[in-house]
């Protein structure tokens, strides 16, 4: 056989069936996807009502803000940092956006300065990180607070506005379109672009490249500070426009209730779904299989009358149990202690 026809035969895929479809799906997302089941199994068994059209689009909607945080949290942690201020900058763009709807009667308007705040937040994150030189866990710590204070400043600590008489938030909050709400189908196109921009272009590699190892990352020319500050900035935008929606939901800005605690949800999700908190690994559409997981779990607590109380116990433990897990894939030594 000549060298030319041997270079033009197909190379035979040797692994099993079995192995191609394991390592089409990833292990990852494989573990996600028997958690799910046997979560979905349980809790459809206690009470069949949970398998209603109605409750599927319950769940939907109801993780539509938080996969958002999820979504560029992975991102964030992907380039080896972590924004754990997402939920309040949400919280002051949610006050913002009703509060200029409320002024001018513009829902585009309120929109834009929710959008446009949200990225000033994620700016003033990434200047501090970068040219602070401090820690992001410790930056944002302190934006968190600062955003949160901000946000209750503006509004008294209430509700502000109402915004469910127009047909921008209407459609935003109980549109569909398909039969699938609005609030799913923005969730579903600002992952998939997150995705596009980490799996197929130039940026997502450098993305990689830098939280995987940012000494390795300066010396190949990329410039890691941009990459930072354009990293928060994004994260700040997409929180902005959780903002948006949770106004839409809620038919008024909200300072704290309805986007207090999503930081923790968005970091457990980024942390279930892979993302290695050191930096250089994850992916979104594993990041929102645990949003799924997530959400399936804190619904089907709620359909059996488990106090609510126990859902923030059960997202704090997976989130300890995820990081103990990449502890042990990574076979680092565990700090303090001995081999």
């Amino acid at each position: 056989m000549s060298l030319a026809a041997a270079k033009s035969m197909p190379i035979r895929d040797e692994r099993s069936l079995p192995r191609r479809v394991l390592d089409a799906v990833g292990a990852q997302n494989l573990s996600l996807l028997m958690a799910l089941a046997v979560v979905v199994t349980i809790i459809g068994v206690q009470d069949a009502n949970f398998f209603s059209p109605r409750n599927m689009v319950a769940i939907g909607t109801t993780v539509a803000i938080a996969g958002l945080l999820a979504s560029v949290q992975t991102v964030v942690v992907i380039l080896g940092a972590l924004d754990i201020s997402v939920g309040s900058i949400t919280g002051l763009t949610s006050v913002a956006c009703a509060m200029v709807f409320t002024s001018t009667r513009s829902a585009s308007l309120g929109v834009v300065a929710a959008l446009v705040i949200g990225l000033c937040c994620g700016l003033v994150n990434g200047a501090t990180i970068v040219y602070g030189r401090v820690n992001p866990v410790i930056a944002t710590l302190a934006t968190l607070a600062t955003f949160k204070g901000l946000a209750q400043l503006v509004s008294g600590g209430r509700a502000q506005g109402y915004t469910g008489g127009d047909d921008v938030f209407i459609f935003l909050a109980r549109g569909s379109f398909a039969g699938i709400p609005t609030l799913i189908w923005v969730l579903v196109a600002i992952a998939a672009a997150l995705h596009v921009l980490l799996k197929y272009t130039d940026i997502g590699r450098n993305v990689y490249a830098v939280g995987g190892n940012d000494t390795a990352a300066r010396l190949a020319g990329i410039a890691i500070n941009k990459y930072v500050i354009g990293a928060y900035a994004l994260s700040g935008a997409i929180a902005g426009i959780a903002g948006v929606l949770l106004t839409a939901r809620t038919g008024s800005g909200q300072p704290v209730s309805g986007s207090e605690g999503l930081e923790l949800e968005s970091i457990t999700a980024a942390a279930l779904g892979g993302c290695d908190l050191r930096g250089g690994k994850g992916a979104v559409p594993s990041t929102l299989l645990a949003v799924l997981l997530l959400g399936v779990l804190s619904n089907g607590m709620t359909v059996l009358g488990v106090n609510p109380f126990w859902q923030n116990v059960a997202k704090g433990t997976l989130l300890a149990v995820a990081v103990i897990i990449q502890q042990k894939r990574s076979g680092e030594r565990a700090v303090g202690l001995p081999r």
